[in-house]
């Protein structure tokens, strides 16, 4: 006797746009709508995590791009963030460093031509209030076994596999 499911049927399916599902890949459809609705939620975590570390006027790029110039303790360009967190409009990196700059949460540099960004004392302490929330709000949720984390790695990589193939279609598209 198998064990399998059968597949959902269109009805079943749970999309936010049942006229874009295709029969190529139904799923596909079930995937965005997955998405969708993890990335409002990420980002109404990163937004109440950095409240509850202590800064609630933050947005959530704000967020990513303090924990990114943080990240490892380097110095970063803003063609580096934008490109490390698939930013396009650098604009809006831009506009970011000078909210957390006037915050006095990172500094830059200028060497040569370029500007060199680098958190502050109080936006790296920032940064581990915001890991101390992490632990104890979110962590919880997560066994740490093994299989739980070999699984999460292998949705890390799909995503980063799908997110090439949106950036391909978003070029094409731009010539349609």
């Amino acid at each position: 006797m198998s064990t399998k499911n059968p597949s959902p049927t269109p009805e079943q399916r749970i999309v936010s746009s049942s006229h874009l599902v295709s029969e190529k890949s139904p799923e596909l459809s079930e995937f965005e709508f997955g998405l969708i609705i993890a990335a409002h939620a990420f980002n109404r975590w990163l937004i109440r995590c950095m409240g509850a570390a202590g800064v609630k006027d933050m947005t959530a790029t704000d967020v990513l791009v303090l924990h990114h110039i943080n990240h490892k303790g380097t110095e970063k360009r803003l063609a580096d963030i934008c490109f490390v967190l698939n930013i396009e409009d650098t604009h809006v990196v831009s506009y970011s460093l000078k909210k957390l700059a006037a915050a006095g949460l990172v500094e830059g540099g200028k060497r040569g031509k370029e500007v060199f960004f680098a958190t502050t004392a109080a936006g790296r302490d920032l940064c581990m209030k915001y890991r101390a929330v992490r632990e104890a709000c979110l962590m919880p949720g997560f066994s740490g076994e093994t299989e739980e984390n070999r699984r999460l790695a292998g949705m890390a990589r799909t995503m980063r596999t799908l997110s090439g193939r949106y950036d391909q279609a978003a070029r094409a598209a731009t010539s349609y």
